[in-house]
């Protein structure tokens, strides 16, 4: 008789080696197991999409403003924070759009507009990096479509309701910002408008240059 292959006790079918008893608690084990692994997983993937959401401070914000924005308000304070700007907080933008008109509150802007305030926050930090410091408020950043209709003087194709604009205040004059805002633009570093007002100046960067 040709000699038979040996196998090793770990090769064998589980059903050869386990009786019916040992065999319903292993398999048990083995699903409680993997289900570990599986929450465990899900608990660490969790974890890296909100580990930057301890940086946002919401101790200055409405309660029940930050309540009503949910999981969005960290996420989009994790976008803000990757964008590593020198001298214009999370928080500062983040404040701009916790605010209210009569009982309307404004709100964050939808994820699909994001990435458009990216562009503007940069060339409002290279304006406070030119004037040799930080901002000294975001007065208004995305407006939502009814808030922005309650906004005296705001226009319905205002560019505060893609996410492309900023009304801004620094410890200059209006005019000074605009200038700077406007020479940055002349140096081809973005396409958009600059307007001058009173008490701020607005920055946007809309594609095609205009001032007023």
């Amino acid at each position: 008789m040709p000699d038979q292959p040996l196998r090793h006790p770990a090769a064998q079918p589980v059903d050869s080696v386990l009786p019916n008893q040992s065999r319903r608690r292993f398999l048990s084990a083995t699903v409680l197991a993997g289900s570990a692994l599986f929450a465990a997983s899900n608990s660490a993937s969790a974890f890296s999409l909100f580990r930057g959401s301890s940086k946002l401070d919401t101790s200055n914000l409405p309660r029940d403003w930050v309540r009503s924005q949910g999981g969005e308000l960290h996420a989009y304070a994790n976008y803000l924070s990757s964008l590593r700007l020198r001298h214009i907080g999370v928080e500062e933008v983040i404040a701009a759009h916790a605010k209210t008109k009569g009982n309307l509150w404004n709100t964050l802007p939808s994820r699909a507009l994001w990435k458009n305030m990216g562009q503007t926050l940069w060339v409002a930090d290279e304006v406070a990096h030119r004037l040799g410091g930080s901002i000294k408020e975001v007065t208004s950043a995305y407006r939502s479509p009814d808030y922005n209709a309650r906004c005296d003087g705001a226009r319905p194709n205002s560019f505060h309701k893609t996410n492309y604009a900023l009304d801004l205040k620094y410890h200059a004059s209006p005019s000074t910002v605009a200038r700077i805002a406007r020479s940055v633009r002349e140096e081809g570093r973005y396409q958009g408008g600059v307007g001058r007002y009173s008490g701020f100046t607005h920055v946007d960067t809309r594609g095609y240059n205009v001032d007023w």
